[in-house]
Parts: C-alpha cells; sequence; structure tokens
C-alpha cells in the first residue's frame, strides 16, 4: 500500500522525444517491448492453467517465465541489468526500495517475485490486466478484511510464493531510501507461518545514462508516466541498473521493529545514509 506520495525537491524536466531521431527511438525501443510484453501476457495463461493442474497454487514454470519476459523487455529498452547475489531458498519474502515504474521489470528479471499492491490498482486500465497476470496480490486499507487479508498472506507464503514488498510505501527519486515502515512488517511474526521464514532485502540501483541527471529514473512525486516514459525511451543512450540481493534474514529472531531496521540497514548501506523509522 502507498502513503502520500514522496516530495522533495524538483523532478527533473521531462523533455520527452525532441526530434525524429528521437521518435525513432521510441518506436525502435517501444514497438519490441510491447510485442514481447504481449507475447507473454499470451502464453502465460494456458502455462498458468497446465502449471495449476500439476502444481496447484505454486508457479515452479510462470515464475521463471515472466522472469524471462522482464528480461527481454529490459533489453528491448537498451537498459544494462545486472544481478548481484543469490535468491532466497524456502520460505519467505522479499522487501526493496522503489525508485521507479522500471521496477516491476527490473526486479521481476532478477528473481521470481509476486508484487504487493494497494487495491486501487487492480482498476488501472492497461495495469489491471498485467498485475492480474503476475497474480499481483492485493491489499486493501479496510480493517473489515484485516483477518481474511492475512489469511490469503499466509496461504501464498505456504505456497511458496514469494511476495515482494515496497516498506517506504512510495517511490523516490532513486538516490535514497526513506524510512522503512515497521507496520508492515507485522504480518511476517504470524505464528502459523513456516519457522524458518526468512525475508530477503533488495536493492535497485539506477544508474542513468552519461551526462543525465542522476535522478533519470526515478519516477516520484507527481511525475505523469506518459512523459517519463517517452523521456526514457527517447534517450540517445541509455543506463543501466543493478539488482543486489543482499543475506536473507530469519524472521524468528526479531520483532517488528528490529527486523524492519535489519532489513533498512542491508538495503539503505547502498545508499546516501539515512535514518530507520522507530
Amino acid at each position: 500500500m502507498l502513503d502520500p506520495t514522496w516530495r522533495a525537491g524538483a523532478p527533473p524536466p521531462l523533455p520527452g522525444p525532441q526530434g525524429l531521431a528521437d521518435w525513432l527511438r521510441v518506436i525502435r525501443r517501444g514497438l519490441p517491448a510491447v510485442l514481447v510484453l504481449l507475447l507473454g501476457v499470451t502464453l502465460i495463461l494456458p502455462l498458468r492453467g497446465v502449471e495449476r493442474l500439476f502444481h496447484g497454487r505454486r508457479r515452479p514454470w510462470t515464475g521463471p517465465h515472466v522472469q524471462r519476459v522482464c528480461h527481454l523487455v529490459l533489453l528491448c529498452l537498451g537498459i544494462g541489468w545486472r544481478r548481484e547475489g543469490r535468491p532466497l531458498h524456502g520460505p519467505g519474502a522479499v522487501v526493496a526500495n522503489h525508485s521507479s515504474w522500471l521496477d516491476i521489470l527490473v526486479l521481476n528479471a532478477a528473481l521470481p517475485v509476486i508484487f504487493v499492491s494497494k487495491a486501487e490498482v487492480a482498476r488501472w486500465p492497461g495495469i489491471n490486466i498485467l498485475t492480474r497476470v503476475t497474480d499481483t496480490h492485493f491489499v486493501a486499507r479496510d480493517p473489515k478484511l484485516a483477518r481474511a487479508q492475512a489469511a490469503e498472506f499466509t496461504a501464498r507464503i505456504r505456497a511458496g510464493h514469494r511476495l515482494l514488498f515496497f516498506p517506504e510505501g512510495t517511490s523516490t527519486d532513486g538516490r535514497r531510501v526513506l524510512p522503512f515502515k515497521a507496520t508492515l512488517f507485522q504480518g511476517f511474526l504470524d505464528p502459523d507461518l513456516p519457522q524458518a521464514l526468512a525475508i530477503q532485502p533488495v536493492s535497485a540501483l539506477y544508474h542513468a545514462p552519461p551526462g543525465r541527471d542522476p535522478r533519470f529514473y526515478g519516477w516520484w512525486a507527481e511525475m505523469d508516466l506518459g512523459p517519463h516514459l517517452l523521456t526514457v525511451l527517447a534517450a540517445k543512450r541509455q543506463g543501466h541498473v543493478v539488482v543486489r540481493l543482499h543475506q536473507p534474514i530469519l524472521v524468528r529472531d526479531h520483532d517488528r521493529k528490529s527486523l524492519s531496521a535489519a532489513c533498512f540497514s542491508a538495503v539503505s548501506s547502498d545508499f546516501t545514509p539515512s535514518v530507520p523509522e522507530v
């Protein structure tokens, strides 16, 4: 769930395509990316149907499928990508910093994950199709639904789903990590969850194209998606992103505040120092 949008300073300008060469780059990158996404969505539907017959709620086939599709989309966009570290094995979840709409592609390319999102996103045109196909876990801010949502969360963890949370509660400019919200980590302390449950902190480090604003890939405040998307696609040269998988943290060794602080410390170690929530 996202809190009110983070704001700090004026975002960089979003000039978009400035001439024919820029528009040709938009088409050269955007069209293949859209085609790859459409093909990926088309293939995942029958694949999920067969997978469900053999594995129920587990996703040993469609998870890696989404991972490959997102990797190919980043390749089409021309954005360099590298993963450091090893994915968590066994029951657990992932927490990461949140910088951009690109996080969907970048983090899905790094490891099979299922994003946790506010319920309102399920109604966004276009996005709602992708979230449903990728089995996004939606959370509503309704106390009446808290018990049912907690039960669903536990069921998905037990089914081996690797749920991904953004504990900052909003996106930033990609140059910092905001304080993690400790209340989010309370759900990991449910006694019905596996005793070996662990959380893997992940850092997504965006590096702007040469000569561009260091915040080039950040999407925050009230930046419109369309202009930001076109500006990224039109860039003469693209930058790259490093996804760093930190050592998993066993939940049983912590309460919610110490768990939040440990995850924050791991992720923020790659960014400008900040202060965790208390």
